[in-house]
């Protein structure tokens, strides 16, 4: 199914697909909001691969950057008022658009779904216990159509033909990245890598 053929019935978010697209337009740039429309329909995809729900996966594919272009006060106060873990002060956008952002999902789009609030929040990091949605949103993020990187191809095999394997090869190439160039890996993606990496593999 194309994303754009889509009609909310289960009531996961208070307004329609097209209702929820607008918001996200307003909120990102164009080059963002074209992304995120790729990794809706990549999620929807996979969703459709996996027997998950294909409504939640194109609301969580949609959402997964909702916070990304906001503000770093916005964040810092987030982190602040919800007393998050101080540690998160260390980090920036990148960890934060996910880590912190599902908390504007919740009480800005008020989307309350557990399953779809904790897909942002564990999209860039990941986490030791991803259910099947957190899964798709964390690979569909990685793979979309408009992603061009060394392994990208090969990933996007392995995650069409393993689900859980695609997670293990993304944690992996994510930290040896991080690694390889210096920056500081959060806390999260080492037990992430730790839950998934070992024994599953992937070269």
């Amino acid at each position: 199914m194309k994303n754009n053929q889509l009609t909310y019935h289960n009531q996961i978010v208070p307004y329609s697909r097209d209702e929820l697209v607008a918001k996200l337009k307003n909120a990102l740039t164009d080059s963002r909001f074209q992304h995120v429309l790729r990794v809706e329909q990549t999620a929807m995809d996979l969703a459709e691969r996996n027997g998950v729900d294909v409504e939640k996966a194109s609301i969580g594919g949609l959402v997964h950057d909702y916070a990304k272009q906001r503000p770093d006060k916005d964040f810092i106060e987030a982190i602040k008022t919800y007393h998050l873990d101080p540690e998160l002060l260390n980090y920036g956008n990148a960890i934060w658009h996910g880590v912190v952002g599902w908390l504007f999902v919740k009480t800005e789009l008020k989307i309350t779904d557990i399953d779809i609030l904790n897909a942002v929040r564990y999209h860039t990091v990941g986490h030791q216990f991803m259910t099947p949605l957190e899964q798709i949103v964390y690979m569909a993020d990685y793979i979309e159509p408009g992603r061009n990187f060394p392994g990208v191809d090969e990933a996007r095999k392995i995650t069409f033909d393993n689900l859980q394997a695609g997670v293990a090869y993304q944690t992996k190439q994510t930290l040896s990245y991080l690694v390889a160039h210096n920056k500081p890996v959060f806390p999260q993606t080492i037990v992430t890598y730790n839950s998934w990496v070992p024994g599953s593999g992937i070269e």
